[in-house]
């Protein structure tokens, strides 16, 4: 069951494009009863091989920009290392809602970037004109170390957070977003998972089968993000984290 439901989850989260691991924890908490430590560490550790998977089909659809990707992404280490450190000394009873709140402003920040654009458009612009020098690095690095900090204290992977912040701070497109995104999760997350493993949080039966059934999930669904309407990618993007953080606030 949990192999099936992995696989399900894995092709959504191929399709939009994102980390998932918000999602991941929703589901291997309220649906597998598995502690929000472990879930962490099991989704965080699972992410470095999903973001892998769909990081290769985005790329050969030619939607990553190597370059910000690997700048912010290498930032991003050191941020999920201070991350992973400071959820350790979180009680589990203070780690899930805290998880879900994290989620939940994820989904607010999705719905003002897809569906309000129009109001931060100007900002988006002169931004773009001026992502250039030591202002294009500076920016790859805060939002490398900041992410990368999120991701590693909630393990929600900040993927939402990395997307907007490459459209509002560098201007790419929507596409663009999603693939380099991908990329920028892989080192986050690999740094955060061994974190985990190196402190014994990490459940191998429960990895094994989560790790299977995003990773076939997410390869094929990222076959089908260009035959989405824009439109219909919008609300798959938003209602994800909305859901996962809701079942963990609720659980």
């Amino acid at each position: 069951m949990m192999l099936a439901g992995m696989f399900v989850l894995g092709c959504l989260l191929g399709c939009a494009g994102t980390g998932g691991a918000g999602l991941t924890i929703a589901l291997l908490t309220v649906g597998y009863a598995v502690p929000i430590h472990t879930a962490i560490a099991v989704s965080l550790s699972c992410m470095t091989f999903t973001v892998l998977s769909g990081t290769i089909s985005h790329y050969r659809e030619g939607e990553v920009i190597l370059k910000l990707g690997l700048t912010t992404g290498a930032a991003g280490i050191t941020g999920a290392l201070a991350g992973t450190h400071m959820a350790f000394m979180i009680p589990p009873e203070l780690l899930s809602p805290a998880t879900a709140v994290m989620l939940l402003l994820t989904t607010a920040l999705f719905y003002v970037q897809l569906f309000h654009s129009h109001l931060i458009a100007d900002f988006v612009a002169r931004n773009q004109k001026t992502a250039t020098g030591f202002a294009y690095y500076l920016r790859c690095c805060m939002i490398g170390l900041m992410t990368g900090m999120l991701s590693g204290a909630f393990g929600i992977g900040a993927t939402a957070f990395i997307q907007i912040s490459l459209m509002l701070f560098f201007g790419v497109s929507l596409y663009q977003a999603i693939g380099t995104t991908m990329l920028i999760i892989f080192p986050i997350a690999a740094t955060g998972g061994l974190s985990y493993l190196f402190s014994g949080m990490l459940d191998p039966y429960v990895f094994v089968q989560t790790l299977a059934g995003l990773t076939v999930g997410s390869f094929i669904g990222a076959k089908f993000t260009h035959l989405i309407p824009k439109e219909k990618l919008r609300y798959i993007m938003i209602s994800m984290p909305l859901i996962g953080g809701l079942a963990l606030l609720t659980h």
